[in-house]
């Protein structure tokens, strides 16, 4: 009964409602938690995270492909790749707090995996493979363009944060861009590390995430939010 109420909740969210709600709980269980009740594999998400990649990749690159008409082969597959990687599909995630909604196993869930990556940008998927079978290409299409292709120029500014810091610095600065780790935590399975980033011996941006790599990015994405607002980018 409470997950029926939290399915209900995620619905409002994403402004779709599924005829057939054993799809939406398919596309929110992790393979965690049907291993842990002893389930039969096939009822995870994997298979609708498998059929939501391609249609997600259809429409991005059908957007892309009519939104940039001056925009060569090349460069519409870096932006396309850029929106639908991992790191980006998760940052989509947190307008409609996906985690919150998972089912996973118990060891998963306390190790963090509500707001692992891996795991909720193939739950992003899972839910597009959800609204594909249940309600056609359209509305899968609406609910990609709604919450993965909106913004496209800050998600790409996040996914391109650190090589696009790096030039600004290098046009703009003389000083050196430093990342400097300022907290590594947690056990070995579920690590949050903390990272700063200097032009000089001034701090731009601070980030937090499961690798040094993440971190590292989303002190770089913060860097030039605060810069875009000082005039500088």
């Amino acid at each position: 009964m409470e997950n029926n109420k939290k399915f209900s909740e995620l619905e409002d969210k994403i402004g779709y409602h599924f005829k057939n709600k054993e799809l939406l709980r398919q596309a929110l269980l992790h393979s965690s938690y049907t291993n842990e009740h002893r389930m039969n594999r096939l009822q995870n998400n994997e298979r609708l995270e498998f059929l939501g990649d391609a249609v997600l990749e259809l429409v991005s690159s059908d957007f892309f492909y009519h939104q940039y008409p001056e925009y060569p082969e090349g460069k519409l597959t870096r932006l396309r790749a850029s929106m639908v990687c991992e790191p980006t599909l998760a940052f989509c995630t947190k307008e409609i707090e996906l985690g919150k909604y998972l089912l996973l196993g118990k060891g998963e869930d306390a190790t963090g995996g509500r707001n692992r990556d891996s795991i909720t940008s193939d739950a992003m998927e899972a839910v597009i493979g959800a609204i594909y079978l249940d309600g056609g290409f359209a509305n899968a299409k609406e609910f990609i363009c709604r919450f993965i292709l909106d913004d496209v120029e800050n998600k790409q500014l996040f996914f391109d944060s650190k090589t696009i810091l790096q030039e600004i610095v290098q046009s703009k600065f003389k000083q050196d861009l430093v990342y400097e780790l300022l907290a590594e935590e947690g056990p070995d399975h579920d690590k949050r590390f903390t990272t700063r980033v200097l032009i000089g011996k001034k701090e731009v941006g601070c980030g937090t995430g499961k690798t040094k790599k993440a971190s590292e990015q989303k002190a770089a994405y913060k860097a030039i939010l605060l810069m875009k607002e000082q005039g500088d980018y």
